[in-house]
């Protein structure tokens, strides 16, 4: 597996899937783009080192090892995509808040509490169909701060089931800050300014505080040079990608998990599944007396008994061989996450394969180009409440 660290070399857009070009829009901006931005960015910039056209109308129509071909993916996978910093020659992954995960301010204190999976009582009626619903319990609301990334410290002591201490997360203001800009439509037609299209956007300009931020993308099936210029995001803003070496994310003793027989399912992309919330793997036709879900992928089984799941969102991207939009999906937001009774004898190493194929089934993986953009990774943690 490889790692590059994209370093932005002007001010970014990630526009997402909102509308604008209309006169008047304002076009925000996302910290993390999607994964496929990343895949699109190192693929094209790929294309162009093989002297391969982006479409099969400009003679791109037998499948390369690494790429394969606009309708069916190659070798080539992203295999992560985090926020990154890097302060010297050491380098550090930002991962996202999973979502069991509180921050709330106490004063001038932050503190990072837990959800943990309870049984409603008999008489209490819930949206979810499973039996265990999470929930913080505490004793006035405190309405939780957004924002925050978790260091790889944190990340660490989190999926070990241990608590967050607050000097672990980081903030958006502390990665990046948000330029407002004025831009002018045009007349394609005329070549120059068109009447009355003027539209207001986002730019994302990386911090220097002694650091230097940016985006970690780990592939996999591709040779790439030390070194590369990449297009990235809105208006192909120029980007570096550079090869560095970093240790694979911390994940559990699959035999702690085997032991107490239950775990965390944590996504690290978002997710595109066929059963809207529930996961690849699971099968919401097989159900226990209790509600709980079946769930069988890559050798793991076990029940999904509980999960915290952000705001649903909606995936699209362009499609750059067919020049058009891609087609719009929902997804399930990163750092989601699902809480898992195992059953006996389960292999230690279908959890690494799990992890290393992510939420896609046989049937998927040779043939989705999602696959391929790096949608569907997850990490284990431990449920040792």
């Amino acid at each position: 597996m490889s790692a590059f660290f994209l370093r932005a070399l002007d001010v970014l857009h990630f526009r997402g899937n909102q509308s604008f070009g209309d006169p008047g829009s304002y076009g925000q901006t996302q910290r993390l783009p999607w994964p496929s931005v990343a895949s699109g960015a190192l693929r094209s910039a790929l294309l162009v080192r093989k002297d391969l056209k982006p479409t099969p109308r400009d003679g791109w129509t037998e499948p390369d090892p690494e790429l394969g071909t606009p309708d069916r993916p190659g070798r080539f996978t992203l295999r992560g995509w985090t926020p990154a910093w890097r302060k010297g020659t050491h380098l550090e992954r930002l991962l996202p808040l999973p979502a069991d995960l509180v921050v709330q301010r106490h004063g001038q204190e932050l503190l990072v509490r837990k959800l943990r999976p309870v049984s409603l009582h008999p008489k209490l009626a819930a949206s979810t169909p499973l039996p265990h619903v999470a929930v913080l319990a505490e004793a006035r609301r405190i309405k939780p701060e957004g924002g925050y990334w978790l260091d790889e410290t944190g990340w660490a002591a989190y999926v070990r089931g241990e608590p967050i201490p607050p000097q672990h997360l980081v903030s958006d203001e502390a990665l990046w800050r948000l330029d407002e800009r004025v831009g002018i439509g045009l007349d394609e037609r005329r070549r120059a300014a068109a009447d009355g299209k003027l539209f207001s956007l986002q730019a994302l300009a990386p911090r220097h505080d002694g650091r230097e931020v940016g985006y970690l993308a780990e592939t996999e099936g591709a040779a790439f040079p030390e070194r590369l210029s990449l297009r990235l995001g809105g208006d192909g803003r120029a980007a570096i990608a550079e090869a560095v070496s970093v240790d694979p994310l911390q994940q559990p003793d699959p035999h702690q998990m085997q032991q107490a027989r239950r775990c965390r399912l944590v996504l690290t992309t978002p997710g595109l599944f066929p059963h809207g919330w529930l996961p690849t793997g699971a099968d919401p036709a097989e159900r226990r007396n209790d509600g709980a879900v079946r769930f069988a992928l890559h050798g793991l089984q076990g029940w999904i008994v509980a999960a915290a799941l952000p705001r649903g969102q909606v995936v699209s991207g362009w499609d750059l061989a067919r020049w058009r939009p891609k087609t719009a999906l929902r997804s399930v937001p990163m750092g989601s996450v699902w809480w898992l009774e195992l059953d006996e004898g389960i292999p230690p190493e279908s959890y690494a394969k799990l992890v290393a194929q992510g939420l896609w089934d046989e049937t998927q993986y040779d043939g989705d180009p999602r696959r391929a953009e790096g949608y569907n990774r997850i990490a284990f943690a431990l449920w040792n409440d």
